[in-house]
C-alpha cells in the first residue's frame, strides 16, 4: 500500500444525484491509484473490473455513501474481504489520507505492521493483504527484480551499471505494481 493523492471529483452532480460509480469519477479514482488497488497494489483493469470502494462502509455510514472523500479504487478480492467491516477504534489504513508507511512496511513479499501498529495489523488481516495468491504474485515480481539487481552488480562497466540502476529505480515508481515491495528490495540492495 502506498500513499495516494485523490484527484478532485470531476462529476459532483453525479454524486449529488446518487451515482458514486459514474465513469468520470471512477476514472479519476483509477488515475489517482495508477490503476492499482488502493489496498494490495495489484493492477486491476487489465484482468478485472475495479470497484468503487467505500472506505467507511455505506451500510454503517449512510451519510458518507456519496462523499467523494470516502471513495477509493479497489480490486474485487480486497473489496470482498473488507466488505462492510470497519472498526472505530482501529480504522483501516487509508492511503488517500495518510502515508501507509506510518503503519505498514514491506518485508520481502510480506506486508507487516510497523512498530506493532494495530491499525496496520487489522488492515493486513481483515483485507487479506498477505493472502497466498497475492504473496505469489509479489514473490514473482521480487524474483524478477532480484535477477536484474544481480545483473547490475555483475558488470564491471560503471556506465552500464549506472544505466541499469537508473532503470531499476523506475521499478519502484508509484505506477508500478507492488511498488512498496520493489522499493524496499531496491533500497535493501543499495540500488
Amino acid at each position: 500500500m502506498i500513499k495516494l493523492d485523490r484527484q478532485n471529483c470531476p462529476n459532483q452532480s453525479a454524486l449529488k444525484g446518487g451515482n458514486y460509480k459514474h465513469p468520470d469519477n471512477k476514472n479519476a479514482l483509477k488515475k489517482s491509484s495508477y490503476d492499482k488497488c488502493m489496498y494490495c497494489e495489484s493492477k486491476i483493469s487489465h484482468i478485472d473490473f475495479a470497484h468503487v470502494e467505500h472506505i467507511k462502509p455505506k451500510d454503517k455510514f449512510t451519510d458518507l455513501e456519496f462523499n467523494w472523500d470516502n471513495l477509493g479504487y479497489a480490486c474485487n478480492k480486497c473489496n470482498n474481504k473488507k466488505s462492510n467491516k470497519y472498526f472505530d477504534d482501529t480504522p483501516f489504513v487509508n492511503p488517500y489520507e495518510e502515508p501507509p508507511e506510518d503503519n505498514l512496511y514491506a518485508f520481502g513479499a510480506i506486508l507487516r505492521p510497523k512498530k506493532g501498529s494495530e491499525r496496520g495489523e487489522i488492515t493486513i488481516q481483515e483485507i487479506g493483504l498477505n493472502r497466498p495468491d497475492l504473496l505469489e504474485k509479489r514473490a514473482e515480481r521480487l524474483n524478477e527484480l532480484e535477477s536484474a539487481i544481480k545483473a547490475c552488480y555483475r558488470t564491471k562497466n560503471l556506465q552500464l551499471r549506472n544505466a541499469a540502476l537508473t532503470t531499476l529505480e523506475a521499478e519502484a515508481e508509484k505506477d508500478r505494481e507492488y511498488s512498496i515491495f520493489a522499493k524496499a528490495m531496491i533500497e535493501s540492495n543499495n540500488a
